[in-house]
């Protein structure tokens, strides 16, 4: 059917690929699935699926180095994408959002909890279309729907929760987001990240585009100037 939504699963168990694939397909998703991150690549430009779950601990390309590469398929810039990560695997969580996920589920998870985790990405992945692709704030142009920014005719891309994080600021001059706001509009209500995640994406976005458009409210969260810049 025409609404149905896709999901590439990518994990080198063939135990835990037949299982998920059999719950995703049963709730109605149309499944695709691979089990090195080489062929993960190759079905995401293909497919162009809706969800990638990927698992982070494989042979060849990790799950870390297959997201990085997907997200750099034209395209494939604001697919949603979550790792599966056994518990006790040593990859913290901010690594992985750094590689451009969207969120974090730790195995094993029961089939119903990962459907709802799916679908709560599917509903994120929804809420940011806009209607215009661009915000030209001076000498400072963000791209919603290439995910780079434009700043004094140099285009630079951005990780992805650094971008979401200044377009966030960006479409809203001047409006203090408080932390609360900011962790659950860009990293969203799935995640648990400390407070201090904020901050260090604020020092690299301030490091790419200058001090002056993202000022501190002290005890408050961030606001974007308009006027930065001159």
């Amino acid at each position: 059917m025409s609404n149905q939504k896709s999901v590439l699963l990518v994990d080198d168990d063939p135990d835990i690929l037949e299982f998920v694939e059999y719950n995703l397909r049963k709730d109605g998703f149309e499944v695709y699935t691979a089990n090195n991150g080489e062929s993960a690549i190759e079905l995401a430009e293909e497919k162009k699926p809706d969800v990638i779950l990927l698992d982070v601990m494989m042979p060849g390309l990790d799950g870390m180095e297959t997201c990085e590469a997907i997200r750099k398929i034209p395209g494939m810039e604001k697919t949603m994408i979550a790792f599966l990560t056994a518990r006790g695997e040593d990859y913290s969580q901010i690594a992985g959002f750094d590689a451009g996920a969207d969120d974090y589920i730790t195995k094993p998870i029961k089939p119903r909890l990962l459907i709802s985790r799916i679908n709560a990405l599917l509903r994120r992945s929804a809420g940011v279309k806009m209607e215009e692709d661009l915000i030209e704030l001076g000498d400072l142009v963000i791209n919603r729907e290439q995910y780079n920014i434009t700043l004094n005719g140099e285009e630079k891309s951005l990780p992805r929760k650094e971008f979401e994080l200044l377009r966030l600021l960006a479409e809203r001059p001047g409006k203090v987001f408080n932390r609360d706001e900011i962790m659950d509009r860009v990293w969203g209500n799935e995640v648990v990240v400390g407070g201090r995640t904020i901050d260090v994406h604020i020092r690299k976005l301030r490091e790419k585009i200058g001090e002056d458009f993202i000022k501190t409210v002290k005890g408050v969260g961030y606001k974007f100037e308009t006027n930065a810049g001159g």
